[in-house]
């Protein structure tokens, strides 16, 4: 095998934007390099946790020798087929739906929205290759770093194989990431049906689109496409969307898709799926009866699956199952001198959960001799968000979760229709709520739904991580009008419960002296 022999890819379609993408994050002319007669790191995966590793230690100045391998696309999931182009579709549904609902707003709409699908497809490849650099096999290289286009392996406790290439090292880091699970209802492989690693190469509009699940992706994506023209059915298995949040958060974004003319089934199996004339027919059972509908195309937005196959792990030592490689609160495998980040072995699949964990890695495979000063996964706190229109954002603990753990709380929550920004701007289905501990001010956790929700959690993870309770969030002030002013009502509200009759004859005494 060639210095430059590696599997070549394509991303359909091959116009010039996607071309331009491959040239920065897969190019077709690389040449791996010679490689060093041993690395101080070794990353499998150039994902967000892989980069974030290996840019992170290269970019020291210390004189760290560092390797990155990936196989397929440089920028992983978030670039290529998650964070980026859904977010650029998203964004121009949100377009749509801003001139569909224009008329309380003094602004009268067409009568018919036209959209140009092909357009928005191709504005989201334009964008995705403008950034692609930043994750780019050029880049790297300039940081110091040898990047190796190729399926890594390990061959034994201190080496990995590329094509034809050895790399000796002290430490490796598996950041091979996770794809789409493969549906198991019958006849679904043989009719077809998209994944979010598929989805972004569509030029044309489905005019019927089946969203099987009702999760954070398939949520995302059906109201995008329905705001777009495709009349989207969503299937879920659950009783109510987004089952794993707030409820209360949950049933906005739910009533928010009947309005919107998603229809909705829930409680549902999937039994069987045919390719006809007209398109693919779903079989399924809802409440106890059988129906079918047909559809153009299905998406699938469940499941993911732990990308371990080629790696020879058990060369190594290391452990893993179905949901991935097993780690320590260290992210230290099985193996030592192995630590693993990303979705290959994190229940947080989500990219800035990736990059915080890359940055333990880079902490505890460098920095942490004899294992003094180790980080810790568990240490962290995580911020989600989940973004459809409105967003759901959360951060800490849900009320459920600390029910489990023995912890009285108490609740506040703020509407955003007490919120004046929030009703200049239309946008009062929403709420902030926090969880805090009860006779504390302690932050717990906390939802936000909101247009923007993800724009304000910040604020409330900062708290957390800072020890930053609502009394002092009490005295921060608040630009007006925003909406994030809710943060503070939430934390004033708090402030309230403070007032006892006792406190009450206190501060009365005070005022007949001052």
């Amino acid at each position: 095998m060639s210095e430059s022999a590696f599997e070549r890819v394509t991303v359909p379609p091959m116009d010039e934007h996607n071309q331009r993408l491959i040239s920065y994050v897969h190019p077709p002319d690389w040449i791996n390099p010679k490689p060093a007669d041993c690395y101080d790191l070794v990353v499998i995966g150039a994902g967000t946790a892989g980069l974030v590793v290996a840019a992170g230690a290269a970019g020291l100045g210390l004189g760290l020798k560092i390797a990155l391998i990936e196989k397929h696309l440089m920028g992983g999931d978030c670039l290529n087929v998650g964070c980026v182009p859904s977010k650029c579709v998203i964004r121009s549904s949100r377009v749509v739906a801003d001139i569909r609902d224009a008329k309380p707003f003094g602004i009268i709409p067409p009568q018919h929205i036209e959209v140009d699908f092909p357009a928005v497809m191709e504005r989201m490849r334009q964008l995705r290759a403008g950034i692609s650099h930043v994750d780019s096999a050029p880049r790297f290289q300039k940081l110091g770093v040898d990047v190796f286009l190729g399926i890594g392996s390990f061959t034994n406790d201190n080496t990995i194989q590329v094509g034809d290439k050895i790399l000796k090292y002290k430490k490796a880091v598996i950041a091979t990431g996770a794809r789409a699970a493969h549906l198991s209802i019958p006849g679904i492989v043989d009719a077809g049906y998209l994944t979010n690693e598929t989805v972004f190469s569509l030029t044309s509009r489905p005019g019927r689109l089946a969203v099987i699940g009702g999760g954070p992706i398939g949520c995302e994506l059906a109201q995008a496409f329905q705001r777009l023209g495709c009349k989207v059915i969503l299937f879920h298995r659950g009783t109510h969307l987004l089952n794993k949040e707030d409820a209360d958060a949950a049933e906005i974004v739910q009533n928010a898709f009947v309005e919107e003319g998603i229809r909705l089934v829930l409680g549902c199996q999937l039994n069987e799926v045919k390719r006809i004339n007209e398109g693919k027919q779903i079989y399924f059972t809802c409440n106890g009866r059988e129906e079918s509908v047909i559809v153009d195309d299905i998406l699938a937005g469940t499941g993911r699956v732990p990308n371990v196959e080629g790696l020879n792990l058990e060369a190594v030592g290391v452990e893993y199952d179905r949901k991935g490689v097993h780690v320590n609160d260290y992210l230290q495998t099985t193996n030592p001198n192995i630590y693993a980040a990303g979705d290959i072995c994190m229940d947080w699949k989500f990219t800035h959960a990736a990059d915080a964990a890359a940055r333990i890695v880079i902490k505890n495979t460098l920095f942490s001799p004899f294992g003094l000063g180790r980080s810790k996964l568990s240490n962290l706190v995580m911020p989600w968000v989940t973004y459809t229109d409105p967003e759901i954002a959360h951060v800490g603990m849900y009320e459920r979760e600390a029910q489990s753990r023995g912890i009285d709380v108490n609740t506040i929550k703020i509407d955003f229709s007490h919120v004046d920004r929030a009703v200049a701007d239309g946008e009062i289905a929403g709420f902030v709520k926090i969880l805090h501990k009860k006779g504390s001010d302690r932050i717990l956790g906390a939802t936000i739904v909101a247009r923007h929700a993800g724009e304000m959690i910040s604020e409330i993870t900062t708290a957390i991580v800072n020890n930053i309770g609502l009394s002092k969030l009490s005295s921060v002030i608040h630009p007006y009008p925003t909406q994030a002013e809710a943060i503070k009502k939430a934390a004033d509200a708090y402030r309230k419960t403070l007032l006892t009759p006792t406190s009450k004859k206190f501060l009365g005494i005070l005022t007949k002296f001052s």
